[in-house]
Order: structure tokens, then C-alpha cells, then sequence
């Protein structure tokens, strides 16, 4: 009875859902047919749904066509046409043409997404949802030839029946990429896929960094997440090892639960389970776990044990030390890794007494530049890496066979990535023989370090134990950097006792320091300059600090920490390896040119989003005030991150008047209201006006002839590309016609901004209909979302979270 109640409900949920079918159930869309609307196609069983669906608030929509599980139309949608395309209403409609061809057009008729599987004309080609959510074309004229399928063209979800992996023939791989944001489904920051070129292993990368290896396949799971395992009652894994493909994929067994697994846009790898008896998504796995999933993090010969807190995790192997005399510097940047103690001895020959010391329990290093053979056992495999004068270590390849194990990889050179996990695997250690004859358990070859750090460790232990878990609390409450400060010891010591040799930057508020913190996270130290800072500032830093802590946003320059002791008043942010914008485009033309054409833009887009999240994203409306190049920084992948926003309010006084102002107002980005005391939103829109355009020039702003009146000067006659910085590199394609006519748009969305009367401005979501279409190569644009903050956490969670 109460399975055929839920059955019920799940079907009545279905029916009332906004973007369940309004029409019909077909799976199926003939030659010529079409959806659009609210018009769907529903699989054969009721499981997944295609159609439109949007995001956005009600007056600016963004309309995609995707595909979702019925049951949770919301938030499960796994596949997603336009994501970088949004139509900006429902106008939209799916066509399948004569020739094969699925084609979304918008309300113009302009095609904005096709699955290019055309054929000559058939009069039986047809588009099917099937029940696996898979969309298929196939010419039923030619016994169901298969011409294209949704499942070859993964976003960021992998289903039952998917696959990820390499077609070895053709090069083509097929991997998920996390959306931008909840709501923005266009390609995000991170990758997950399989490398191929040692055993199977599963990378999540960030940008073309790897954070993240579940450890190679073995046979019967990936070394590195033995977890997989005890869900073998929903789903059957598959390994295919071919001469044309290496692919992995699973299949959900009869009577199951609904499951996937999503790469999140915060950088997360999370298997999902539906629960019927709740009407939601559960997760039964996420990763990375721990501290020990960040790849490499104890380097070269380390092994990182999250049991080991002291050290910050991370021990020597047998026959292998810290590369400093120093316990506390080997904590500090543990990634360094380990040297060995005493040479191998091995001659051209393969004589050598070297031998070899297991290491139980472990994920297998990376297996990247390593040796494989499938077709030997250990013993051979154990002569083999003997006789190899580079081969450090060696492991069985497939476990398939228990106590017997089979295959052999095996490492040159060094060995990285190693971590203690449950059911582990065997790694065989080559060492020499003086060091096999010690009696030498696998222990920590490191001293006990600072209590400092010892208590940082515990903090971070802590905080990775408590983050997938709910908070304890009766309720939501937002969390306060109350907690999250940091002693005048502890950052003096991160920054040589504020050495010269540690600045990298001095401005009329501040000094910043490059700091470094016992577990060997870089940071930016920005120390306020006392004579600077108001009375009211000083008294308002604690609660000012703690509004930037919380407006929290991918394009906004995180805010670690603080120090507030005695007349100190400091800012801990991440360090950004590439520092600021102004230095690219008002620098010397080696440097200019780093920045390309598409550079560029993604980072006035990236501007535009940070700018808008500040206005309208956050719990309350947050005035950057002094926005600028130099606050805009950079980080390694040349990702725009917005700095200071909050910063200027600590620098006047209750009553400002034109002398306080100039202090904390940079000539050049200040509208004009702004400089006779009238502060408003339209302040920024006039700073990134300017951002835009000397971005796209190369010119700076001044007082008299500067980049507005220039740009005004081009766009009056009609000569976009004579304001185009000339060192800028350019791409192959599109043409020049095009790109001069992207130009043009945004010169207009640049004058827009700096018009004189900040009514006469748009507001920061106002112009970015604009700025959405562009080509699609400009990611992560389109709209501005709403991030509401993370509440509900414990106070350690939020802290530590804060400097990871």
C-alpha cells in the first residue's frame, strides 16, 4: 500500500510540476515535428522529461531546452542544449529538419543550437527520448542507424548507460564539465574525466590543473575510492579497455533507485540517490573527502594520513626524509615532498642490492609517466623493477584475482600522490639495502610542530569532518567572522615580521604582503595604514569585515581572515598569482599582449558579474566605491576576482566632506556625483564603464583627454577598431568584420555607463542582456544570479572554509 500511495504521489507531483508536460506524453519527434513552449517530450516510462525551462527573475528570463528526471524537474536537469546560447523568452522551438538535424531556433527563427547530424533526405528519421534520458536521432529507414545522441555531448551530470572516457581512434573524449553557477549552466571552472595515459584514473581539474585523482581503475574499483563499493547493490561498473576506446561508465540494476553523479560548480565530484520516501536527492558520496584528496599535497615520496594532524597530514615514506633541517618548514609546505636517505645502488647491468618494503593500504600514485603491462604477474613484475635502475616502485595492476593479483605497473623517477584509504592497495617500495636492514616501522619522519599549528591542524581536521554534515543548530543563522580571526603573532610570523622583502604592493590606504601560513597556503596580507584609517573605521572595521566575509561570490576576491589587535587593523586574502589588471593593460607590450582579444572580454564580463552580485546578489546592496584596475585582480587562469569592495568606507568619516572623499576616490574612475558627495550604485556603473573601456584601449582615463572622450570621438565616426588597443592578439576567427562589430557594442555598453547624469546609467543587470550575446567562447555570462548565503553551518566549518 504504501508503495502504490508513493507511486501516486510521485505522479501527481509530476502532473502538477510548471515544466511537466502540458500536452501528451510522446517520446518521439517525426520529420518536421517540433516542441515549443510548454510542449515536451516524456520518456517512454514517465522517467525524464524534455522541454523548456528557464532561469532568472521574471523580467529577465533566460529560456533553455533541456532534459530533466520527471520526478525532480527543478533541480535534476542533466543535459542542456543552449547553455552557453540562452533565448531570452519562450518563443523558442525544436525542429527536427529533412535532413536530420535537430534545430533549436529562437523567436526570430535564428538557429542558436543544432546537433549537425544531417544526412541526405530521409523520410523516417526520427528524435526519441528513451528511458535511460539518452535523445537519439536515427534514419529508421536504414535499420535505426544511430546519427547523434544527447549522451555523446555530456554537461555536467553522468547517467546510467553514459560513459566517460577517449575514443582512441578519432582523439574525441567525452567528460563532464561542472555549469557556471546553479543557474547558469554554461561550461564551468572544472573538468571531470579519464586520463588514459597510465591505468584508467579519474582526474578532477580545475581550468588544466589537476585537485583532485580517485586513483586507477584496478579491476574492480578505483584504488583511491574504495567507497564505490558499497553501493554495488544499485549500479554495475564497467571498464572497457579496447584498441579504439577506453571508457568507464555503470548501469543502474532493475528496481533501484534513480542516481547520478554531478560534478558541482563549487568544484565537487557527488554521487546522488533519490529517495522515494522523501521526494528528494540524497548523496552517498562526495569528493574530494579530505585534506589528503588535494593532489600532491605531500609531493614527491610523501604519504598524507588524515589521522596525522601534527604534521598537517603529511609523513616521509621509509627511507625518505623532509628536504629542510626544519620540522615547522617541512609542515609549512609539505608539498616539497621527500628526499631519499640513501642512494639506490643499481649498475647498467641490472646487477644491484636494492630490495623492497610494502606500503599497505594506500591509493596508488598517479600512474601518468608510469609502466604498464597487463599481461605479467608480481613476480615478474617484481624482477622486472629490479633490474630497471629507474624504477622506484611497484604495484599489481588488476586485484580481479585476489590473493592473487595480476598485471604490473610500475613507477620511474619518483612517485606522487599518495594517501593512506580504507582497502587500499599494496605499493612494493624500492629502497636500499642498508635501509631494508634498519628496523624501521612506517611512521612520521617529522618532530612535533608549533602548537600553532598543531591547533590549525585540528581546525582543519575538524572542519573537513563537519563539512558534509548538516549543522547541529534548531536553525539557519549566518555565520560571523567573529570566529575566524587570526592573532598579530600568527600573521607576523606568515609575513617575516612584515619584512620588505615580503611586500608586493603599497597603495594610500595599505601595504600588502605576501604571507605564508603553516600549512603552505600562500595569502595576501593587506595591513591598513594606521594615519589613514578614521575613528569611525576603526570603530566599524569588526563589522564591516564581516559584510565582505559574507558576500561571497565567484568574480569577488575572497576574504580569508582578519587580525584586529590593538592599533592593527589587517585583511587576509587569497593570493593572485598574476596580480592586478592595470599592469596588463597599461603596461609594456610584452605584457599587454598576454592579454588576447578573448582574455579581455571574459574578464569585463567577469567585472560585470562581480559588479552585479555586489548591487543585487547579496543580502544587501554592497557600493564597491573605488573601483578600479588595480582592483582587479587576476588569478592563474586570468580570471578576473574584484578586491577592496567595503575597504573605502573604513577611510571616512561620519561626515564626509571633498578632502575626506579624495582620499579614497581614484582620479579617473570617480563619477561626477561621487566627487560632490553623492553616493549610489550608479557610482559603479560609472567606475566599470571606464574599466571597459580602458580594457579594450589600452588608455587611460584623465581628467581632460582620457579614453571617454576617444571612445566618444571613434564611435561618432564610426571607427570601433581605432580604439582597440593595436597589441592586443586577435583570433584567427571570427573576421575582422566581426569582431569590429563587437567592438562597437561594447564601446556603446562602455558610453552608456559614463554618462554624466547617473540616471541616464544603466543599472549593472541592466546592460548585461548585451553582453550575453556574445559568441559562446565568452563563458560564464548572460545574466546576474542570486547567491544567498550559505547558512546553517558550524562556526569551524565556516571559518576554515573561508581559507581553503
Amino acid at each position: 500500500m504504501e508503495a502504490k500511495w508513493s507511486h501516486l504521489l510521485n505522479l501527481l507531483l509530476l502532473l502538477l510540476s510548471p515544466i511537466a508536460f502540458a500536452a501528451g506524453v510522446a517520446d518521439t519527434l517525426g520529420k518536421g515535428g517540433n516542441i515549443t513552449g510548454d510542449e515536451t517530450l516524456v520518456s517512454a516510462n514517465g522517467t525524464f522529461t524534455m522541454g523548456f525551462f528557464s532561469f532568472g527573475a521574471s523580467n529577465n528570463k533566460r529560456y533553455y531546452l533541456g532534459i530533466w528526471f520527471s520526478v525532480s524537474p527543478h533541480d535534476a536537469i542533466f543535459w542542456v542544449a543552449n547553455s552557453e546560447r540562452p533565448l531570452s523568452d519562450k518563443t523558442g522551438t525544436l525542429v527536427l529538419s529533412d535532413t536530420g538535424s535537430l534545430l533549436l531556433r529562437d523567436g526570430s527563427g535564428q538557429v542558436v543550437w543544432s546537433s549537425n547530424s544531417t544526412i541526405a533526405s530521409s523520410s523516417s528519421v526520427e528524435a526519441q527520448l528513451l528511458e535511460t534520458g539518452n535523445l537519439v536521432v536515427r534514419d529508421q529507414g536504414n535499420g535505426g542507424v544511430l546519427l547523434w545522441q544527447s549522451f555523446d555531448h555530456p554537461s555536467n551530470t553522468l547517467l546510467s548507460g553514459m560513459k566517460v572516457g577517449k575514443n582512441l581512434w578519432n582523439g574525441a573524449e567525452w567528460y563532464l564539465t561542472s555549469w557556471c553557477s546553479p543557474e547558469d549552466p554554461s561550461p564551468g571552472a572544472y573538468r571531470r574525466k579519464l586520463d588514459t595515459s597510465g591505468l584508467p584514473d579519474f582526474l578532477l581539474l580545475q581550468g588544466n590543473a589537476t585537485i583532485y585523482r580517485s586513483g586507477p581503475w584496478n579491476g574492480v574499483s578505483f584504488s583511491g575510492a574504495p567507497e564505490v563499493l558499497g553501493y554495488t547493490e544499485l549500479v554495475t561498473r564497467s571498464m572497457t579497455i579496447s584498441p579504439g576506446e577506453i571508457s568507464y561508465g555503470y548501469t543502474s540494476k532493475p528496481g533501484t533507485a534513480l542516481t547520478r553523479l554531478v560534478v558541482t560548480d563549487d568544484g565537487k565530484v557527488n554521487r546522488l540517490v533519490w529517495y522515494n520516501s522523501s521526494h528528494e536527492w540524497g548523496s552517498i558520496f562526495e569528493g574530494p573527502r579530505d585534506p589528503c584528496d588535494e593532489y600532491g599535497k605531500c609531493g614527491a615520496f610523501g604519504l598524507c594520513d588524515p589521522s596525522l594532524v601534527l604534521s598537517l597530514f603529511c609523513s616521509c615514506l621509509r627511507g625518505f626524509s623532509n628536504p629542510t633541517s626544519s620540522s615547522s618548514a617541512w609542515s609549512r609546505n609539505a608539498s616539497g615532498g621527500c628526499r631519499r636517505n640513501v642512494g639506490l645502488w643499481c649498475s647498467n647491468g641490472g646487477t644491484t642490492t636494492d630490495g623492497f618494503v610494502v606500503v599497505k593500504k594506500v591509493k596508488l600514485p598517479d600512474t601518468h609517466n608510469a609502466t604498464v603491462d597487463m599481461d605479467i604477474n608480481m613476480k615478474e613484475c617484481r624482477r622486472r623493477c629490479r633490474a630497471n635502475c629507474s624504477c622506484v616502485a611497484y604495484a599489481a595492476a588488476d586485484i580481479r584475482g585476489g590473493s592473487v593479483p595480476g598485471g604490473c605497473v610500475m613507477w620511474m623517477d619518483n612517485i606522487l600522490d599518495l594517501r593512506y584509504v580504507d582497502q587500499g592497495q599494496d605499493l612494493y617500495l624500492r629502497l636500499a639495502k642498508s635501509e631494508l636492514d634498519k628496523e624501521f616501522p612506517l611512521v612520521a619522519v617529522v618532530a612535533p610542530v608549533a602548537s600553532t599549528v598543531a591547533a590549525l591542524g585540528l581546525v582543519v581536521l575538524i572542519w573537513w569532518r563537519i563539512k558534509t554534515k548538516h549543522s547541529a543548530s534548531d536553525g539557519p543563522r549566518s555565520p560571523t567572522m567573529g570566529d575566524c580571526s587570526f592573532d598579530l603573532t600568527t600573521v607576523k610570523m606568515a609575513t617575516g615580521d612584515f619584512s620588505q622583502s615580503h611586500v608586493i604592493g603599497e597603495g594610500g590606504f595599505a601595504v600588502v604582503y605576501k604571507g605564508e601560513f603553516p600549512d603552505g597556503r600562500i595569502v595576501a596580507v593587506k595591513r591598513l595604514k594606521q594615519s589613514a584609517l578614521t575613528d569611525k573605521g576603526k570603530r566599524d572595521f569588526s563589522r564591516e569585515v564581516d559584510v565582505m566575509a559574507n558576500v561571497r561570490h565567484g568574480k569577488l576576491l575572497r576574504l580569508l581572515a582578519y587580525c584586529n589587535e590593538g592599533s592593527e587593523r589587517i585583511l587576509i586574502y587569497a593570493f593572485m598569482p598574476n596580480k592586478s589588471l592595470d599592469l596588463y593593460i597599461f603596461g609594456e607590450p610584452s605584457d599587454r599582449a598576454r592579454l588576447n582579444w578573448r582574455h579581455r572580454l571574459d574578464i569585463i564580463h567577469g567585472v560585470a558579474h562581480g559588479v552585479a552580485y555586489l548591487h543585487q546578489g547579496s543580502d544587501e546592496s554592497v557600493v564597491h566605491r573605488d573601483l578600479k584596475p588595480s582592483n582587479v585582480l587576476l588569478d592563474d587562469n586570468w580570471k578576473p576576482k574584484i578586491a577592496d569592495f567595503n575597504t573605502a568606507k573604513l577611510f571616512i568619516n561620519d561626515q564626509p566632506d571633498q578632502s575626506d572623499l579624495t582620499i579614497v576616490v581614484s582620479p579617473g574612475y570617480a563619477s561626477p556625483e561621487y566627487l560632490q558627495g553623492d553616493m549610489t550604485l550608479k557610482c559603479d556603473v560609472y567606475s566599470f564603464g571606464v574599466i571597459l573601456l580602458e580594457t579594450l584601449s589600452g588608455q587611460r582615463n584623465g581628467p581632460t583627454k582620457g579614453v571617454i572622450s576617444n571612445a566618444r570621438e571613434f564611435w561618432q565616426q564610426d571607427r570601433a577598431m581605432a580604439l582597440l588597443d593595436p597589441t592586443v592578439p586577435l583570433p584567427l576567427s571570427p573576421p575582422d568584420s566581426e569582431i569590429s562589430s563587437e567592438l562597437e557594442r561594447y564601446i556603446k555598453i562602455g558610453l552608456l555607463c559614463v554618462q554624466e547624469a547617473p540616471e541616464d546609467r544603466p543599472d549593472m543587470s541592466a546592460h548585461h542582456p548585451e553582453l550575453r550575446h556574445q559568441p559562446a567562447a565568452a563563458r560564464c555570462i548572460g545574466h546576474i544570479y542570486s547567491t544567498i548565503a550559505e547558512r546553517g553551518r558550524s562556526l569551524a566549518s565556516t571559518c576554515m572554509r573561508r581559507i581553503s
